[in-house]
């Protein structure tokens, strides 16, 4: 209770703080004269952001690509080496394993959310008001909970237990009613099955959150537009697939994209879940370990460096693929 309390004064003070500055700023903005409120009205909106934008981002990721280069002595004192943290990370037995694990979450995780969520959707539209609401409440809810607790969630799911012992997680009970044995998943490493099973949870979570924007998109696609297939003889599929589809796919571009940088930067289920063993290590995971557990400061942001290298340019394109959409409307 006493947790609770501390964090609903911590929201109640920060919204209060922050909407007491705001209105403060603009009553001090008001007191210029016309031609200088006009000018500086605009940067007392958006200054606050920027400066935390600057002091929480842009000072942190300059700083930690400078300790990239650089060796942190026991006394606290650092010496540029150049790329060797890099070098060093990249000769890691781990670090090929890291990759092609990385590497699967962002080809495999955005493709079965988009897809998942606009299937629960398309699904959704179609079965009245009221169900609608039902389906999509239960859909979304995963979305309110963080990432450990759903690894918690799941722990249970695939807890394994040996044989002749009561199985208390869900998949070993099916699967010894289908005739099998238990199975400790998360040690099943052919065709990373048990990084396929990490995947299954970020894919759970994200489904809702696709599914309110590619739904809402699909309720903007013009109706004269569908009647017109209806017209012409289109099926449903026909109708969906190239009527509806072409119309919603900048949304669903955004989306993908959005799931994409999430699984380039997946930490906090790998970390509950398996910790990085089995062969399930990913380059945020390497951050972590090689900064709070290893010490190794100069690694720790080398990792940092070749994730900010990997996200930056899908930003960029979908920053471009943003504007590109706002301004075709």
């Amino acid at each position: 209770m006493k947790d609770l309390l501390t964090a609903l004064t911590a929201v109640v003070a920060g919204i209060a703080i922050t909407a007491f500055v705001y209105w403060l700023m603009n009553k001090i903005v008001h007191l210029f004269p016309e031609t200088i409120k006009k000018k500086v009205e605009p940067f007392i909106f958006i200054g606050p952001v920027l400066f935390l934008i600057g002091l929480f981002i842009v000072v942190p990721t300059i700083q930690s690509i400078r300790l990239s280069f650089m060796e942190e002595a026991i006394d606290g004192s650092t010496t540029f080496i150049g790329l060797q943290n890099f070098r060093d990370l990249f000769a890691e037995d781990y670090f090929p394993n890291m990759v092609v694990n990385n590497l699967m979450w962002i080809a495999i995780v955005p493709i079965l959310t988009v897809s998942i969520g606009l299937a629960i959707a398309q699904f959704a539209n179609n079965v009245g008001s009221r169900a609608e609401k039902i389906f999509k409440s239960i859909f979304f809810m995963p979305m309110t909970i963080s990432f450990v607790s759903a690894a918690v969630i799941w722990r249970y799911i695939y807890a394994y237990a040996p044989e002749g012992q009561d199985q208390v997680g869900l998949l070993n009970t099916l699967w010894m009613k289908l005739g099998g044995n238990p199975q400790a998943w998360f040690q099943i490493e052919a065709f990373r099955f048990n990084n396929l099973l990490l995947m299954v949870i970020l894919i759970w979570l994200s489904a809702g959150y696709a599914m309110v924007l590619l739904s809402a998109a699909i309720k903007s696609v013009p109706e004269d537009t569908l009647e017109a297939g209806r017209v012409d003889g289109a099926n449903t599929g026909q109708i969906f697939f190239k009527i509806v589809l072409p119309q919603i796919w900048p949304t669903a571009i955004a989306v993908f994209i959005t799931v994409l940088i999430g699984a380039m930067k997946v930490f906090d289920i790998v970390l509950a879940m398996t910790g990085g063993n089995y062969n399930t290590t990913v380059l945020a995971q390497t951050f972590y370990l090689e900064y709070f557990i290893y010490g190794n400061t100069g690694k720790a942001m080398a990792a940092v460096v070749i994730l900010i290298l990997a996200i930056v340019p899908v930003m960029f394109y979908q920053v471009r693929h943003y504007r590109k959409f706002e301004a075709a409307r």
